[in-house]
């Protein structure tokens, strides 16, 4: 059984499954996956993802800003909050830093003054809130981990999601009560220093996902990925570690729901059976 840990199930492409959501989830069933996290990335977003959670008992949401969307206002503390409380999201996120745009495309994107306001503002939501954060974080190492580990709470922790970065940044976090989740990047041809990462970091401080409807893993890449999907990052991760494909979907699985703790009473019977007959939980 696996977990999509990050996905965008209301950004679903209409190519897949004729744009039929239930039937998209419905093909991730029929491939072992059992939960789903779907994530909000604006506010003003939540409502519609959180729609989807209420017609489908497998999936939970994330409520937060990513650091690329422009927004009216800047939410506030108490607005984060507000809006993670009123939908009941799991986690606070995706929300961080990504400064690969701002010297391509500096008036498209907020400023690095900007993205860093936002990403403390929702690190000190969820801190309030006792929800983990997911970590969005691109070309910004220091000052991401300066945050987290300023802000964050390593009983409570996180993830960074989609990770890209290097092993040492992988450590940190880590360190500091962070899971790293990895997506299809793992599988692409030029991603061996990821794959490095997908050894070295303990199997039981990594997620997977598909960050669907972006980036389809190999054989799928250049396609709208969908959640389905997750079961080739698995299978490139127990490759990598010479393991079973078995054990790496029953380890992340655990992980996520000791991670989010807040999806936990909605697992299905049949994963909370598994997981504690395999010691897990």
């Amino acid at each position: 059984m696996f977990v999509d840990s990050h996905c965008h199930l209301d950004r679903l492409d209409p190519a897949t499954h004729d744009g039929d959501l239930a039937a998209a989830l419905e093909a991730a069933r029929a491939c072992g996956v059992r939960q789903f996290l779907a994530i909000g990335v604006t506010l003003d977003e939540v409502p519609g993802v959180a729609a989807i959670a209420r017609e489908h008992d497998d999936v939970v949401i994330a409520a937060g800003l990513h650091p690329l969307y422009q927004v009216a206002e800047e939410p506030s503390i108490a607005a984060i909050q507000e809006t993670a409380e009123r939908y009941g999201a799991v986690a606070i996120g995706e929300c961080g830093l990504d400064y690969h745009y701002l010297t391509q495309s500096p008036d498209r994107v907020p400023s690095r003054e900007v993205q860093r306001e936002r990403f403390r503002r929702q690190l000190l939501a969820a801190r309030e809130l006792e929800l983990p954060v997911i970590v969005h974080t691109r070309e910004a190492r220091d000052e991401t981990l300066a945050l987290i580990r300023e802000h964050t709470d390593p009983a409570v922790g996180g993830v960074l999601h989609c990770f890209t970065e290097d092993l040492d940044m992988a450590r940190e976090a880590v360190r500091h009560g962070f899971l790293i989740s990895l997506s299809g990047i793992v599988t692409f041809r030029n991603a061996e220093a990821l794959r490095e990462v997908a050894r070295q970091v303990p199997l039981d401080r990594l997620l997977i996902e598909t960050d669907s409807p972006y980036l389809a893993p190999v054989p799928h890449r250049g396609k709208p990925n969908e959640p389905a999907w997750v079961v080739e990052v698995a299978e490139c991760i127990a490759a990598e570690r010479g393991i079973s494909v078995e054990e790496v979907a029953m380890q992340t699985t655990a992980n996520f729901y000791r991670l989010f703790r807040g999806a936990a009473p909605e697992a299905p019977a049949e994963v909370r059976q598994a997981l504690a007959s395999a010691g897990l939980v």
